[in-house]
């Protein structure tokens, strides 16, 4: 099995999605596992200066900067279509995702690699038979309220690339009690077999 984990956290030390990321990881992974790690804090870039919709470029129109922006969205397509299982570690900032995970939702949005029109104009995900892990963490957001943007629209991006087999594991409203929110967390995370 093939486990991508990708950590989305502003924060690289003291990280709660990433420690609780980190314990789905080894709760779950078995010996002959091999692991792709992405942290997209380390290498984003965010779609810009486009010449057609739908991330479609010539070469010969290509700039260096979207050599650059291809060459990431080919990494993050296979990295996803070469998965298995897939733990994608994320807080909640100001009700919604990270910049970070919309670029990465952005760049891995590709027709006929992670999605594709069928001939009446409906969309079809390519990427079925993954099983996926969303570690959400809050500071005061309550998971699936009025107020958190994040997961619905999670959910939606993965469900557009075919991805229909998801499990939350929520770390909400850690600002009013912290302790209880990760215990919670970490006993969802204890009954995963």
């Amino acid at each position: 099995m093939k486990i991508y984990q990708i950590d989305t956290s502003a924060r690289k030390e003291g990280s709660t999605s990433r420690a609780l990321a980190k314990k789905l990881l080894n709760k779950i992974k078995k010996k002959e596992d091999e692991i792709i790690y992405r942290d997209l804090n380390d290498e984003m870039i965010f779609i810009s200066n486009l010449t057609e919709s739908g991330m479609k470029i010539s070469v010969g129109e290509q700039t260096d900067q979207h050599k650059k922006m291809f060459e990431l969205s080919d990494k993050l397509v296979f990295e996803l279509k070469e998965s298995d299982i897939i733990i994608i570690s994320v807080p909640i900032y100001n009700f919604g995702p990270p910049a970070t995970l919309k670029a990465w939702a952005d760049l891995a949005a590709r027709v006929k690699e992670t999605f594709k029109y069928n001939e009446d104009g409906s969309r079809v995900g390519l990427l079925e038979d993954k099983l996926v892990y969303l570690i959400i963490t809050s500071g005061g957001t309550k998971i699936n309220s009025k107020e958190d943007f994040l997961t619905p629209w999670l959910t939606h991006v993965l469900n557009f690339f075919g991805i229909k087999n998801i499990t939350v594991i929520a770390a909400d409203q850690m600002a009013i009690d912290y302790k209880k929110s990760v215990k919670k967390a970490e006993e969802q995370i204890n009954k995963i077999s």
